[in-house]
């Protein structure tokens, strides 16, 4: 009788590469970014610590990949816009409301946002490079040419509300309220939005050169 031969065992390379992911994501959500280290990912993945390197190159590359694919703005593409009609202000609203929604119900982005406060990294200041590029290619060829010479206000103005938008969501570790507004309740949240998308009404109000002084 004809013995069979098994099978050799077939690796899904892209199963296995999400198990990396998901197994740094779990990392930073119980022991942060200092338990990062190649061994405890490894062993959370349930994988051989080789195919880290052989998949991704390494563990800072491996960092890479999921820090990008969770960044809010290194994913905004042009097709996630709204059309533009209104020199951007539309899409201004809905990226702010959409950044301050993503980045409240992810914990693991709340604990990579404080790693980059804290440490200095390449891989983070690739992210924050690559973040810059993607809101850079959208104020050039959307907001610069409808605000003209207000342009840079346009940007400052910007600046503040999208870091104001991170800052509440990263701030409720000791305390709820912020200025009496509780940012943990839907209340509180859906009054944080209308304020965002009231305050890009004015910027647009104030400073567009076909309604503004």
């Amino acid at each position: 009788m004809e013995k069979k031969t098994a099978k050799p065992r077939e690796r899904n390379k892209d199963k296995s590469k999400q198990q990396f992911l998901d197994a740094v994501g779990k990392i930073l959500k119980t022991k942060g970014y200092a338990g990062l280290k190649v061994n405890d990912i490894a062993a959370t993945a349930g994988l051989d610590k080789k195919l880290i390197y052989k998949y991704f190159g390494g563990v800072d590359q491996l960092i890479d990949e999921y820090i990008r694919s969770l960044d809010f703005w290194s994913n905004v593409t042009p097709e996630d816009m709204p059309p533009i009609t209104d020199g951007g202000e539309a899409m201004a609203k809905k990226t702010l409301v959409e950044q301050f929604d993503y980045v409240g119900s992810n914990k693991e982005l709340q604990k990579i946002l404080l790693w980059g406060l804290s440490e200095k990294r390449k891989s983070l200041k690739r992210v924050a490079d690559e973040r810059e590029a993607v809101g850079d290619v959208l104020l050039s060829n959307i907001t610069d040419p409808h605000f003209g010479e207000q342009a840079s206000r346009f940007r400052a103005a910007m600046a503040l509300l999208v870091s104001g938008a991170y800052y509440l969501n990263l701030y409720p570790v000791n305390t709820k309220t912020f200025c009496g507004i509780d940012v943990t309740t839907e209340e509180g949240r859906n009054e944080i939005k209308k304020a965002l998308e009231m305050l890009v009404e004015l910027v647009y109000e104030k400073n567009s050169p076909k309604t503004g002084k």
